[in-house]
């Protein structure tokens, strides 16, 4: 159960003092049972106090592959629920090669070097605001990982540590990231934003 993340936790542990995610205990999944619910407004503003703390902190991981990706387009128009990613806030950002980010047909696939960068907040019921884990996925060339549909998966902890890479150490803890999407597998195994939330 190694592989499976609780955020919270790591969360709860950065709070509390604890620097890795070895330290806070990751063999736990424990969704946050609170969260708020917020209009688009709320949920907006609060990234907007947070979003330059989410950068600093994602930084120290030094992943060419993240820098700058505030600067990317944004396809969601607010920060929005995942239930798979323990019920926090997330935002869905592109880079350019990734343009036709939810416009593919089925059985098309993503050019090489497409990153989407998802960042993420957790905003509880009683108020508390924290920032939350970077999800990033990267399209690689073809073959260069069919275990994974070529797919890279990273997770970064907001304290700058990589937690799991598909492609780099310790890939069995963000293994989950892919038996996840594989459900849309028609999709190049890639999720879009909830319909409401989707701007053009």
């Amino acid at each position: 159960m190694k592989r499976v993340l609780l955020i919270g936790a790591v969360i709860a542990g950065l709070l509390s003092g604890a620097s890795t995610a070895q330290e806070t205990g990751e063999t736990a999944h424990v969704p946050l049972e609170n969260p708020a619910e917020l209009s688009q407004a709320q949920a907006n503003a609060i990234y907007d106090e947070l979003k330059a703390r989410l950068d600093a902190l994602y930084a120290p991981a030094n992943l060419d592959l993240i820098r700058d990706y505030q600067s990317w387009k944004r396809y969601n128009s607010a920060p929005y629920i995942s239930a798979t990613h323990g019920q926090r806030y997330v935002n869905n950002f592109v880079n350019d090669i990734g343009k036709d980010y939810g416009k593919l047909k089925s059985g098309e696939v993503y050019p090489a070097g497409t990153v989407i960068a998802k960042d993420s907040i957790t905003v509880t019921d009683d108020g508390k605001q924290f920032p939350g884990a970077m999800f990033v996925m990267e399209k690689l060339a073809a073959g260069t990982s069919p275990a994974t549909a070529d797919w890279r998966c990273v997770m970064v902890i907001p304290d700058g540590s990589i937690f799991g890479d598909t492609v780099g150490s310790e890939p069995e803890l963000v293994e989950y990231c892919h038996v996840c999407h594989e459900a849309v597998a028609d999709n190049d195994y890639v999720f879009y934003i909830p319909e409401d939330y989707r701007v053009d």
